[in-house]
């Protein structure tokens, strides 16, 4: 980090846009905050848009009755962006428009069913980062309604991806 300057926590001062731009390129990716989000994401200058509740039927699971019937599936989703584009110019396109995220995630749910919420925790993820502005994501799947044989308020799978 020679010849840039840091602020008081030792970071990177992000105050123009190729510093912001090297502190997301150098940022250590495992560590997380009390808030949960990756602190090297939040160290790289990056916001949080949140879409949590996302209610969908699907046809996914092991069971042929999971299959045949199907069942509510709940989606929240975490997007970690740089809003400061967007907001500057007050112009939509430079952000993650989360009304037509929320309609693709539904969509997503409610096509080609398969047998894990992983797998389907993968393909809502890559829904995510089909948007320019989305940098990394976190979802998580609930799966309310799960066939467990034992009383249970939740079952939910939570994965984090990163554009590659």
């Amino acid at each position: 980090m020679s010849g840039r300057a840091t602020g008081p926590d030792g970071l990177p001062d992000a105050s123009s846009e190729s510093d912001r731009r090297a502190s997301r390129d150098s940022a250590p990716q495992d560590e997380r905050s009390s808030a949960g989000a990756p602190v090297a994401l939040r160290a790289r200058g990056l916001d949080v848009l949140r879409l949590e509740g996302v209610r969908a039927t699907g046809h996914h699971g092991v069971f042929d009755h999971e299959r045949r019937d199907g069942q509510e599936f709940v989606v929240d989703v975490v997007v970690h962006l740089d809003t400061a584009p967007a907001a500057s110019g007050d112009d939509l396109g430079e952000t993650v428009h989360y009304g037509v995220l929320a309609e693709e995630l539904v969509a997503a749910v409610e096509r080609d069913p398969v047998d894990l919420i992983e797998t389907l925790a993968e393909r809502l993820a890559a829904v995510v980062l089909a948007h320019r502005a989305a940098v990394a994501t976190e979802v998580t799947v609930h799966k309310p309604g799960a066939p467990i044989t034992v009383p249970f308020g939740d079952v939910s799978i939570t994965i984090s991806r990163e554009r590659a």
